[in-house]
């Protein structure tokens, strides 16, 4: 449907902040209900796919009183998320009105969105490996984590860290790394197997790594290096 000229005057974008009254007008009341409204369903629907158990407020940005529109009737006036995809800190919500008199505006609101999550109870070196005193669960607001972060003390517990962390930080999966389960010069059992054979021999590890992991291996008996994957402590394993 083509737009008239004063219909087009009347889309804007305001997201202008002030120090003025949240309930300077009647349509400044209804924008904020209409945010509000949606953004709690909005979030409420988020939290329920990702089975997360979650605490959230919203507040709506200032807007400008001098804000001066026709109000919406209550069955004409929609809302939708501009921005961003997920219903998460800082936000952007259209406002529609589709009656006789037609306008849009972008309102601009924040989700605060409070998880449990894993906090460091002490001050963290480099390299030092977590245990299960060095962490809590506290509540904080994930939408201010940008680095994302943890909810599961499995998660962090018998894990290096990679710099130190202060005390009270909340940890994020790139402040982390798997402990060194073989360390270089450790005595190891290379073993090897098919569907018809398994040997076990003797060995030393040339460097050091993490479960998983491919290092250098000296066969003791033939002196031999290899490569071979780390599948515990002591213990590597390599192809047949």
């Amino acid at each position: 449907m083509q737009l008239s000229a004063l219909t087009t005057r009347l889309i804007a974008f305001f997201a202008l902040l002030s120090a003025g009254s949240l309930s300077a007008s009647p349509l400044i009341d209804q924008l904020i209900g209409t945010t509000t409204h949606y953004l709690e369903q909005k979030v409420a629907t988020h939290l329920a796919a990702s089975t997360r158990d979650a605490r959230f407020e919203i507040k709506v940005n200032r807007l400008d009183p001098r804000l001066r529109l026709p109000l919406c009737p209550a069955d004409a006036i929609q809302a939708s998320l501009e921005s961003p995809d997920v219903p998460v800190g800082r936000v952007t919500v259209r406002v529609t009105c589709d009656s006789e008199v037609q306008w849009r505006l972008f309102v601009p609101a924040t989700v605060e969105l409070y998880h449990q999550v894993l906090v460091t109870t002490r001050p963290l070196p480099r390299h030092g490996v977590i245990a299960a005193q060095d962490i809590t669960l506290r509540e904080r607001n994930v939408g201010n984590l940008s680095g994302g972060y943890l909810m599961q003390p499995e998660q962090a517990i018998g894990m290096r860290v990679r710099r130190p962390i202060a005390a009270d930080t909340v940890l994020n999966p790139s402040q982390l790394e798997q402990d060194e389960t073989v360390k270089r010069g450790d005595k190891v059992v290379i073993s090897a197997a098919n569907s018809r054979v398994s040997v076990r021999m003797p060995g030393e590890a040339l460097e050091s790594g993490s479960t998983g992991s491919q290092i250098r291996v000296r066969n003791l008996r033939s002196d031999r290096v290899v490569r071979a994957r780390i599948i515990g402590p002591g213990q590597v394993e390599v192809a047949m």
